[in-house]
């Protein structure tokens, strides 16, 4: 384990070594609670990138040539080694993004889980026989793609790369990782997970960089068969051009403005909890955060007054702190984009009902904090509530009928998640079934598991994340037709009958 007094100094990670980079830059990363560098990794570039996919080339032929149940064992034992070096990895995640040690602990808890599922998709998968007819076999066949890039964020950098990463190794694919110049160590400590488990080297690469020189070379490789892609609609829109051009399949875990919809058979205190948990989790940085609270208006003064209480109690502070429920944001850049929108949701005519600032005392001065803000007075077409934030900033707004508060959770370019919140079961699917977005909660928040497909509508993305489709995702399909008859055929023979081809 790393001395955390100590700067962390790593290169690249590729065919199963830190080697540094080409060009011999680092970047620096910083931790978010005061603005210190605590690391330095190697800063890959284009030529670094070309390194890691002939390295991911090579190891390819040995990665799908073993059989599934191979892979799932390896697998196994990466799910093992990494539950072994959780606390390890929950210390450099705190610092890497700032997000509190209690979330992240809870969080990461859960990463093997998706490598002991995949594994034993790898074992079980079956592949299909379609019906044909009497006089032949028709059956499928799913086949690895090859090189595939992962294009990862900073604000939960192991679990988004671990859903990215999980299914392609099962499927037989081999791997090179772009990850957030922001949380590139996690990424790295994954890479000797996998070598200590027996990954073939090759198999699972790691290059630092910047999205303008190793993100670009990526996404645009000729060799790279799929690209993954989690981060903000505007990448998401310049990376799929790039995957267009180039012929190749693309997934995209975009962005999200998730709605509460909460029906006033709710209680007040457990529609202020759930706003709590959905809003202000990871600071608020998640592209399911729980940004604007549509709530009853019967219930919408009671439920305010609550949230405004509850939320000037949460403890901001160091989030290596156990007792800490909110850290800061990731860096100087996004908490000025906060500090931003709530200027700009005051200039709208809307209401800071808590929040809005940076939090005093001397323990804040040199990290990125904000305080958590409520918003009242919001219109809808306020951008405010049409954009993402990305920060602690719920928006709360009234509404009077079931109709009124589905146009209102329906009413922005994206369409990732929503939550609904009622007793009456009816009413809870039939809302759910006109929200137009990727995931519903009813009842709940923020739930993931590594069965349960992720994947969102209209601008926050394409395809999907988890579960047997994602599996599918990283694969081709072949059909193969097979014909049983022993039958002569000959369609140009001159015999004078009607022939039948189908």
């Amino acid at each position: 384990m790393t001395d955390r007094h100590t700067k962390f100094v790593r290169g690249m990670f590729v065919n199963g070594d830190y080697l540094p980079s080409a060009s011999g830059k680092t970047l620096p990363v910083v931790n978010p609670k005061n603005g210190e560098v605590f690391a330095e990794v190697a800063e890959g570039d284009a030529v670094d990138i070309n390194v890691a996919v002939d390295s991911a080339g090579r190891a390819f032929e040995q990665w799908s040539g073993l059989s599934g149940a191979e892979r799932g064992n390896l697998m196994q034992r990466a799910a093992d080694i990494l539950q072994r070096r959780l606390p390890e990895i929950v210390a450099l995640e705190v610092d890497q993004i700032g997000r509190p040690r209690r979330e992240m602990t809870a969080q990461l808890a859960r990463l093997p889980e998706w490598y002991s599922y995949f594994g034993s998709v790898a074992r079980t998968y079956e592949d299909r026989v379609p019906p044909f007819g009497k006089d032949h076999l028709n059956y499928t066949r799913r086949i690895p793609l090859g090189v595939v890039g992962h294009l990862t964020p900073w604000n939960h950098p192991l679990l988004i790369l671990t859903k990215k990463v999980a299914p392609s190794m099962a499927a037989g694919n081999t791997m090179v990782v772009k990850p957030s110049e922001y949380a590139p160590i996690t990424p790295m400590i994954l890479g000797e997970i996998f070598r200590e488990a027996g990954v073939p080297d090759g198999v699972y690469n790691v290059v630092p960089g910047y999205g303008p020189t190793a993100g670009l070379a990526l996404s645009s490789h000729p060799r790279i068969r799929k690209v993954d892609l989690t981060g903000g609609t505007p990448t998401g829109k310049a990376v799929a051009a790039m995957a267009g051009k180039n012929l190749i399949r693309f997934t995209a875990e975009l962005g999200g403005k998730a709605a509460l919809v909460v029906f006033p058979d709710i209680p007040v205190d457990r529609c202020v909890a759930a706003t709590l948990f959905a809003s202000f989790v990871a600071t608020g940085q998640t592209c399911v955060q729980g940004s604007r609270l549509l709530v009853h208006r019967s219930i919408h003064d009671a439920v305010v007054e609550a949230l405004v209480h509850r939320t000037r109690a949460i403890r901001l502070g160091d989030p290596q702190d156990l007792t800490t429920q909110m850290g800061p944001l990731v860096s100087a850049k996004q908490r000025d984009m906060v500090e931003r929108y709530v200027r700009i949701g005051i200039e709208e005519g809307a209401t800071v009902a808590a929040g809005g600032t940076r939090p005093e005392g001397a323990g804040f001065a040199r990290g990125y904090y904000h305080l958590p803000t409520v918003f009242t007075n919001v219109k809808s077409t306020m951008r405010i509530a049409q954009e993402e934030i990305f920060g602690p900033v719920v928006c709360v707004m009234p509404f009077d009928t079931e109709d009124e508060a589905i146009a209102l959770a329906n009413g922005t370019p994206f369409g990732l998640a929503s939550s609904v919140w009622t007793k009456d079961v009816a009413r809870a699917h039939r809302v759910a079934h006109q929200l137009k977005c990727g995931i519903v909660w009813i009842n709940d928040h923020h739930r993931i598991g590594p069965a349960s497909p992720w994947g969102g509508f209209k601008m926050s993305g394409l395809g999907h994340e988890n579960g047997m489709i994602a599996y599918e995702e990283y694969t081709e399909l072949q059909s193969i037709i097979v014909n049983l008859s022993d039958a002569p055929f000959d369609w140009y023979a001159d015999d004078g009958r009607e022939k039948r081809y189908s």
